[in-house]
C-alpha cells in the first residue's frame, strides 16, 4: 500500500523546515533549484519539482510531510490548476475564507488567483500528488498539438466540472483516474516525453469527460475551523466516546454539516476515522510499552476485550495478539 513511508523514502535528502523546489524550464538542460523557509514549519519537510512541457502548461509534483504550512503561488491570475491527489489528503485555504479538501485518487480544479496566499492543511500528516497549471491567457493563441481543435478554451474544462463554484474536487471515472495514475514513477530518460504526452492525453479526456456525481463542494473557513476543533478533542481523549448530537451542541454547528464537513476534510467518516485512530493508537502502544492488551484496548475506549480484537483484526488485518508478538 502507497502511504506515508513511501513520500518519507522520498524526501530522505530533503531539508527539514524548509520547501525545496526544483524547476525543469522548457529551454534548459540544467535543473534549477530554490529554497525557501517562508512559512514552513520547523517540522515539515516540502518538495516540488516542475517540469515545463509546453508555453504555458507545466506539471509539478509534490511530496509533503506537514501538518500545515503557508504558501505562495508566483503564477498569474489566468492560471488554471488541476491537482491529483495520489496518497494523504491535502486541504487549501483560500482567498475570502474559501476552503477545498479532496484526497487519494481525487482530483480537483480552480484558478490560482484563489490560492495565490493560502495556508495548505494536510489532516493526514502527508500528501502526494501533482498538479497540471494551464495558463489560459496564453494558450489561447499557443495550444499544442492535438489539442487545438478539441481544447479550444482551458477554463471550460473548469467550468464544467465546477459548476457555479469557484473550485471542485471530485472523484474521476476510471478513464481519467488510470491516465493520472501513469503520470508517477516514469523512468527519468523518458520522463519529459512521456509527461508531454500524458498531459495531452489528460485534457483530451476532461474535454469530454462527463463531471461525475461525486463532486465534494468547497467550504468556508470558518466551518472547517470547527470541525478542526472537534477532530482534536476526540483524538485527544480517545477513550471517551463522542455522539455526534452532542458535539453539534456543543460546537452549535448542525450534525449534516458536521458529518459532510468531516468527511470532507479527513477522507471518511466520524464513526470510521475514530476507528481506525484509536486502533492505531493502540497498536503503537501494543509495539512501543509494556502495556496489557486490555490496558491499551481500555486507554482507546475500548471496555470490551473482544470488541477491541475484533476491531483490531478489522483495521490492522491480524489479531492483536499476533501484532504484539512481531515486536519480540
Amino acid at each position: 500500500m502507497h502511504d506515508s513511508y513511501l513520500i518519507r523514502e522520498t524526501l530522505t535528502d530533503a531539508v527539514q523546515g524548509r520547501h525545496v523546489y526544483i524547476r525543469h524550464p522548457l529551454t534548459e538542460s540544467t535543473a534549477e533549484r530554490q529554497i525557501s523557509g517562508a512559512g514552513i514549519p520547523d517540522t515539515a519537510k516540502l518538495l516540488t519539482e516542475t517540469y515545463e512541457l509546453y508555453p504555458g502548461i507545466e506539471l509539478s509534483y509534490h511530496y509533503y510531510l506537514a501538518d500545515k504550512f503557508h504558501i505562495c503561488h508566483r503564477h498569474g491570475i489566468s492560471v488554471l490548476s488541476i491537482d491529483h491527489c495520489r496518497a494523504g489528503r491535502i486541504g487549501w485555504e483560500m482567498r475570502g475564507g474559501l476552503s477545498l479538501y479532496f484526497g487519494n485518487g481525487d482530483l480537483s480544479f480552480h484558478l490560482t488567483d484563489k490560492c495565490s496566499d493560502s495556508e495548505i492543511t494536510l489532516p493526514l500528516g502527508y500528501y502526494e500528488g501533482f498538479s497540471l497549471s494551464l495558463d489560459t491567457e496564453l494558450l489561447k493563441d499557443n495550444m499544442p498539438g492535438l489539442l487545438k481543435n478539441p481544447v479550444e478554451d482551458v477554463t471550460a474544462i473548469c467550468r464544467k466540472f465546477c459548476g457555479s463554484a469557484e473550485a471542485a474536487a471530485l472523484t474521476p471515472g476510471s478513464r481519467i483516474e488510470h491516465i493520472c495514475s501513469e503520470i508517477y514513477d516514469l523512468p527519468e530518460q523518458i520522463k519529459l516525453s512521456c509527461l508531454k504526452l500524458k498531459c495531452q492525453e489528460l485534457l483530451l479526456f476532461l474535454s469530454v469527460e462527463d463531471p461525475v456525481s461525486k463532486r465534494f463542494d468547497p467550504h468556508y473557513s470558518r466551518q472547517v475551523e470547527i470541525i478542526r476543533q472537534i477532530h482534536n478533542q476526540m483524538t485527544e481523549h480517545p477513550e471517551q466516546r463522542y455522539t455526534i448530537d452532542d458535539l453539534a451542541k456543543q460546537y452549535l454547528i448542525n450534525t449534516s454539516a458536521l458529518k459532510s464537513i468531516f468527511r470532507s476534510v479527513y477522507g471518511m467518516p466520524i464513526a470510521s476515522y475514530m476507528k481506525q485512530y484509536r486502533i492505531t493508537q493502540a497498536a503503537h502502544m501494543l509495539r512501543q510499552t509494556d502495556l496489557t492488551i486490555a490496558e491499551a484496548a481500555r486507554s482507546v475506549g475500548y471496555e470490551s476485550q473482544s470488541k477491541f480484537t475484533a476491531a483490531f483484526k478489522d483495521v490492522m488485518k491480524m489479531l492483536p495478539t499476533d501484532y504484539r508478538r512481531q515486536r519480540l
